[in-house]
This record gives structure tokens, sequence and C-alpha cells, in this order.
């Protein structure tokens, strides 16, 4: 049997634009994290916990920015939106440690961009 591998080149992430966030696992996981007291976990499940949250912020911050860039330079949510998004990339540059501070700070951007890209999100006017 052969197999073909084609390979996409989508250098401005139009692909990836198309394609929904898996929202709510990401949502609950940090619920449950912001919420954590001493979950007492391996420092392996921190570090794991750590990285899921590091990528999906980073997938999420990329949806902001392009909703965001669409927006007029003078505009207060895009400059709500920048503000947000410099605040977690300030977090997400932390280099990662397997402890609970590490991965609520890792939870707060994600929740903090999700509630941008909803802003952002509810302030496009609607597709034909």
């Amino acid at each position: 049997m052969s197999r073909t591998l084609a390979v996409l080149y989508d250098p401005q992430g139009l692909i990836e634009a198309e394609l929904p966030l898996d929202r709510a696992p990401y949502e609950a996981l940090v619920t449950a994290v912001l919420a954590w007291t001493d979950p007492h976990l391996e420092p392996c499940d921190y570090e794991q916990i750590a990285l899921q949250l590091t990528g999906h912020a980073r997938a999420v911050a990329a949806d902001v920015q392009r909703r965001a860039s669409t927006l007029s330079k003078d505009s207060g949510r895009r400059a709500l939106a920048e503000v947000v998004l410099r605040e977690a990339e300030g977090r997400l540059s932390v280099p990662l440690e397997a402890t609970r501070r590490c991965v609520q700070n890792r939870a707060r951007p994600v929740r903090a961009l999700y509630a941008r890209l909803d802003r952002l999100t509810q302030s496009l006017p609607p597709s034909p």
C-alpha cells in the first residue's frame, strides 16, 4: 500500500482559523485548577497539565489576535485584546515548574483569553 503525504502551506493560519477550539474541556480544567487548594499531585502531573494549558492558551491567543486584527487601530476592543494578549504572553513566557502555582498561573490566561474572545466575537457584525 502506498501512502501520499501532502504538506499544506498556510502562513496566515487560515486553515487553523476555521477549526473551532475544543473549549468545554479546557474551561472545565481551568475551573478545577483554579479551585485547587492542595491537590497532592505528582510533579509530572502538574507539568502535563501546565503543558496542556500552555498549548491551549497559545491557540486561543492566536484566535484573539486574528479577530482583534480585523478591528480598527483606534478600537477600544482591539486595545483591550492587545492588553490581554500581552499579559497572557507574560505569564506563558515564565519557565514551567511542576507546581500547583505554576499550573494555576497557566490557567488564568486561558480564562482571560476566552473572556476577551467572547467580547470580540460579540462585537463582530453578523456574517452574510
